[in-house]
């Protein structure tokens, strides 16, 4: 196994040798499907205990990059992540750095603009019954009069099969973590200042546009709706900073 065994410190030497395996798999020294060796074998070579192999392995497997198997063949081999795994990883992440305050409302309403405008552009070319179908059954939830909790469910639903509709597996997964997390909480910011008849407004010239194929008109839709929402968010952030300090 090409593994980095030398240059630890002793801060922290579990997450040192977990990331020298983690590098060894991203550089391809180490392959999907590849056994590592065993606990007692990475002790003796790292010159650590048990107990640290442990936790590294324990810190590998949290990021979805080694699987145990049990049994006569078992071990530790090294896993391929899904999109899906790895997809749900990055929304964690992102939503922890909004919670953090790293991301702000008006950052994340222009990532949002500028990728969603290309998702649109290529989703009038490529956009498959099935998504259009998913589009007008989440405007059909947003005609009723349903919770916030629902309006920006369905709301969520209709921007994800939009993202969908553009057929490229890299957009669909840089915007995952916008649709699935960044969105969610943006929407409940602005639930109590955006008028919902604005927003079916917005998803219906939107749909028709993709319906029609006519990328002009859908990127023209989403340009309104944005500058509407960002026009929300700023208003939401004023009331917010107007709120007395809890004492």
């Amino acid at each position: 196994m090409a593994i980095q065994f030398d240059n630890l410190n002793s801060q922290s030497l579990a997450k040192q040798i977990a990331g020298n395996i983690r590098d060894a798999i991203l550089r391809g020294d180490l392959k999907v499907d590849e056994r590592l060796s065993t606990e007692e074998e990475l002790a003796r070579r790292f010159d650590v205990s048990r107990p640290t192999i442990r936790e590294a392995l324990k810190r590998l497997a949290a990021q979805n990059l080694i699987r145990s198997r049990r049994g006569p063949s078992g071990g530790t081999f090294v896993k391929r992540p899904s999109q899906q795994e790895v997809s749900n990883a990055l929304c964690s992440a992102t939503t922890l750095m909004v919670s953090m305050g790293e991301f702000q409302l008006q950052d994340i309403a222009e990532a949002r603009h500028h990728m969603e405008r290309t998702c649109c552009r290529l989703a009038a070319q490529r956009i498959t019954v099935a998504e259009l179908q998913r589009m007008r059954a989440a405007l059909a939830v947003q005609r009723q009069p349903v919770t916030d909790e629902e309006f920006c469910s369905s709301d969520v639903e209709f921007h994800r099969a939009l993202v969908d509709g553009c057929a490229n597996p890299v957009l669909q997964f840089n915007m995952f973590s916008v649709i699935e997390s960044l969105q969610p909480i943006a929407n409940m910011i602005i639930s109590h200042f955006h008028d919902r008849d604005v927003i079916v407004r917005h998803h219906q010239c939107i749909l028709e546009a993709l319906e029609s194929g006519d990328a002009e008109a859908a990127v023209a839709a989403l340009d309104e709706q944005m500058l509407y929402l960002t026009q929300q968010y700023r208003e939401a952030q004023t009331w917010k900073a107007n709120q007395p300090s809890a004492t």
